[in-house]
């Protein structure tokens, strides 16, 4: 059973699957099924045995603030104001800086500069757009698997595992909650409880990732354009099913770009 529960595939897609399922249809009568992002996650870090403060490295820093995230969802999603968005993307850019700043400060002025304030602009963006998605939870759903499976498989074939398995945790928690829409053929409650965290935990460890092994930093545009993807328009009167399925195709197609750039790195024009 131990050798079950450490193997890589369970820990980071079997488990936050499961994990994730059964927290949508708890919490949907609560329009707070957009947990299931954060309780999947949690299953991976669990696993992984990574919820320990000190010290406070890099990929514990992204723990964190994905949960903290999750947190700050559930209240402001009663609060109705017209600069959330703006707000949340400010927020996360400056959440960024302090995550890699420890390690940037090790290197030279310029390169530390310049990879702040590209891994900012990367995460700011991820959750610029996926606000965007907070009252459509098929688009998320959707969005959130493409995000969470391209980040998760770029990082394991550079070989950054752990941020591999986050990546993969959260693209395993929003299958599970497109499955439930998909079987049931009814949208579930998303909410910014879905879509804060999510491109958070998975923009962080997409950036650690490229910093800390040879994964292309360009793999990091294929995976910011799955977000605009979702953003395609597809016909309202197509039933939920096509619908989901025409968004995965969009959004997924952008995921399958940057593996296959990562798995090329070295010759990444074919």
């Amino acid at each position: 059973m131990h050798a079950l529960f450490t193997h890589p595939a369970v820990q980071a897609g079997l488990l936050p699957f499961i994990v994730a399922l059964a927290s949508a249809e708890l919490f949907q009568r609560l329009r707070l099924s957009g947990l299931a992002i954060i309780a999947g996650f949690a299953a991976t870090v669990y696993f992984v045995g990574d919820f320990d403060v000190a010290p406070l490295t890099e990929t514990r820093k992204i723990i964190w603030l994905g949960i903290a995230a999750s947190v700050l969802a559930l209240p402001i999603t009663l609060i109705t104001w017209n600069y959330w968005r703006h707000s949340l993307t400010t927020l996360a850019a400056v959440a960024t800086a302090w995550v890699f700043w420890d390690t940037l400060q090790q290197h030279a002025l310029v390169d530390s500069l310049r990879w702040v304030t590209g891994s900012a602009l990367y995460v700011a963006w991820l959750v610029y757009w996926f606000d965007a998605l907070h009252d459509r939870p098929v688009a998320a759903a959707s969005t959130g698997l493409a995000l969470g499976v391209g980040t998760g498989m770029a990082g394991l074939l550079a070989a950054a595992a752990l941020p591999g398995r986050f990546g993969l945790a959260v693209g395993a928690a929003a299958a599970a909650h497109l499955l439930i829409q998909l079987i049931s053929n009814n949208r579930l409650p998303c909410g910014r409880s879905f879509t804060l965290p999510l491109p958070i935990i998975a923009g962080l460890s997409g950036c650690y990732a490229v910093m800390t092994t040879q994964q292309p930093w360009y793999t990091l545009i294929a995976l910011g354009l799955i977000p605009v993807a979702a953003r395609i328009p597809v016909p309202e009167k197509w039933a939920l099913r096509l619908q989901a399925l025409a968004l995965s195709l969009l959004t997924g197609a952008c995921a399958a770009a940057a593996i296959h750039l990562t798995w090329n790195r070295g010759n990444p024009l074919f």
